[in-house]
């Protein structure tokens, strides 16, 4: 069964802030659901750990192709 992680739990594995994380929700890179009240969301350990391995693919692209970090 998958584990699901709240905004702040998603935050502090990325060592970045609250808001950050609901950007990415709504850009659509971090597929969330929404639970119970206002404000409750949810993110599925599955998809936080794809898009990590995205942006790892996107670095890997990038330095193949010689481009700056």
């Amino acid at each position: 069964m998958a584990r699901f992680l709240t905004i702040a739990d998603v935050a502090e594995y990325l060592n970045v802030s609250a808001g950050q994380v609901r950007t990415l929700i709504k850009n659509g890179e971090i597929p969330a659901i929404q639970v119970g009240g206002r404000g409750q969301w949810r993110i599925e350990d599955a998809m936080l750990a794809q898009y990590v391995e995205r942006g790892y693919e996107i670095t890997r692209q990038k330095i193949a192709a010689g481009e700056d970090l």
